[in-house]
């Protein structure tokens, strides 16, 4: 049998002008991932990462954390190798594109947005964007708002699916390493489990920054070990956003 641990990049910075690039509490959990796998002593035989910069750089500080907790050893992780597949959906295709579209056929989402744009600059706006997140997710998954710019949710559900699928291909013994995003991860979990679509994005909302999602493959079967871990984060490095 083998292995397949999925892993949230660290926190990134979705309310500044560059909203892909890790934050210094994203950098942490990422230090933190490389060094509670090198405590499990778990030794990738192959790590993979998404084509976005938090999700290469996650991956890099994770690997540095895990040679430099023992210099005197070789660099235990092999070279990452990107895969394209494992970028996040659209988010800010959704907000930019598919938001005013929503807002002009949904009242009850405009309202959402004039909610957002009030709170924008507050500390607390998380409150205010993620109620607004989830309903805007909910229409592009369906189909209700699409816009030729932003991935629609079959060709975002078939390029995960492929890409679920290569990652349980490696031989038996493998042990994989798979740096992606919350989206990607809760689609992975549901399709694992043939869950509805709809049960992928509840299942995003709730992975957080630097968490573990465990399966084991082999002989043609995928089995759901872990979902979400976040032991080896102490709780000021624990965030979903």
């Amino acid at each position: 049998m083998s292995e397949l641990i999925l892993i949230r990049h660290g926190q990134a910075t979705p309310f500044e002008k560059d909203t892909d690039r890790l934050s210094e509490l994203g950098e942490q959990q990422a230090r933190a991932v490389g060094l509670a796998l090198t405590r499990e002593e778990v030794t990738p035989t192959h790590v993979v990462h998404g084509p976005l910069v938090r999700q290469r750089r996650t991956a890099e500080i994770a690997a540095g954390a895990a040679h430099f907790s023992d210099p005197d050893s070789p660099l235990p992780w092999p070279d990452a190798v990107e895969d394209p597949r494992l970028a996040e959906y659209d988010g800010d295709g959704l907000i930019r594109h598919l938001a005013p579209l929503l807002a002009a056929q949904d009242e009850g989402f405009a309202t959402s947005v004039q909610r957002f744009r009030e709170r924008r600059d507050a500390p607390d706006r998380n409150r205010a964007f993620q109620p607004m997140l989830e309903e805007l997710a909910e229409a592009w998954q369906e189909g209700r708002v699409m816009h030729a710019d932003v991935e629609d949710w079959a060709a975002f559900r078939s390029r995960v699916h492929s890409a679920l699928a290569d990652l349980t291909r490696f031989p038996s013994g493998s042990t994989v390493l798979a740096f992606t995003s919350g989206g990607v991860i809760g689609l992975m979990v549901a399709l694992s489990l043939d869950a509805p679509d709809a049960a992928a994005l509840k299942l995003n909302w709730r992975v957080r920054n630097g968490s573990f999602t465990r399966f084991t493959f082999g002989g043609g079967r995928l089995s759901l070990d872990s979902f979400n871990e976040v032991a080896h984060l102490p709780p000021n490095l624990r965030s979903w956003r």
